[in-house]
């Protein structure tokens, strides 16, 4: 059981942007949404990362990180659309470059009490409200929730 690393596979933009598919993994009365730990900054986010070239299709690799960050198998109810870079110039590094989302809306079938990175990400169920405000620094995945179906 081991996430995928490195940046080897990644797929890139026309403007050289990172292109990152994430989940909205909501509970299946949609009450509760799942936020898991940063492994760099300690906050709260959604699942999220690169949607490598060996998958077909961006909610593919969104699927494949809810399960390797949040441990949690998905199925995806709809297309939350692209949703453009939002950090501000100072927030971007190396490690994270500028990128171009693409979110989709999921309902968790299953959560495993093991996944691939269990021993770097702590995750936790929310309410609308505090996940609003967990991901208020953050705001490409605030723009991600409040597309979701979401009960507020």
């Amino acid at each position: 059981m081991e996430a995928r690393t490195g940046r080897t596979n990644q797929r890139y933009g026309p403007q050289g942007e990172r292109l990152v598919a994430g989940i909205v993994p909501l509970s299946a009365d949609k009450l509760y949404v799942l936020l898991i730990q940063s492994t760099r900054r300690g906050g709260w986010v959604l699942p999220k990362g690169g949607w490598e070239t060996d998958e077909a299709t961006a909610q593919e690799a969104a699927c494949r990180e809810a399960w390797e960050e949040a441990g949690v198998v998905c199925k995806i109810q709809h297309d939350l659309g692209h949703i453009s870079e939002k950090r501000r110039p100072e927030q971007l590094t190396a490690h994270a470059p500028k990128a171009a989302y693409r979110f989709f809306e999921a309902t968790v079938e299953k959560q495993e009490a093991q996944w691939p990175e269990m021993n770097k990400r702590s995750r936790q169920w929310m309410t609308y409200k505090q996940a609003a405000e967990m991901l208020a620094e953050r705001p490409e995945l605030l723009d991600a929730l409040n597309r979701s179906t979401i009960i507020r």
